[in-house]
């Protein structure tokens, strides 16, 4: 089984900055696309960025310019840096990785963390 750990959310004034960090651990083989969704009260879970396991990255067109997805392959990391936040920021960021957890088998398996609260204040 594979588990993904998130921290680094919290609460900031509108125009600060927050890191988000996200571990994956567990019978991994490889992980190929990482990503940050997030889910605002009311709203449907979209995503914010992405990453493959090359380092190509997408972004919603709302947080291009002020967010930064990475990682650390060695690390089974996934890393995003939020500036210049803004009350429509605020939600539940949610950490996803599509791993491969046999060596024989090229299936990838879907995994999410269980959440952390951002909350921007105005």
């Amino acid at each position: 089984q594979v588990q993904l750990v998130e921290s680094g959310g919290g609460l900031v004034q509108a125009g600060g900055s927050l890191r988000l960090s996200c571990a994956a651990s567990g019978r991994i083989f490889s992980i190929n696309a990482m990503g940050w969704h997030r889910q605002a009260p009311g709203k449907q879970r979209e995503l914010v960025a992405g990453i493959t396991s090359g380092g190509s990255t997408n972004y919603t067109d709302s947080v291009k310019g002020r967010f930064t997805i990475s990682r650390d392959n060695a690390k089974n990391t996934v890393y995003l840096q939020m500036n210049s936040l803004k009350p429509e920021d605020t939600a539940v960021y949610y950490c996803n990785a599509n791993a491969k957890i046999y060596w024989w088998s090229s299936k990838e398996y879907d995994y999410w963390g269980q959440g952390t609260q951002v909350t921007v204040s105005s």
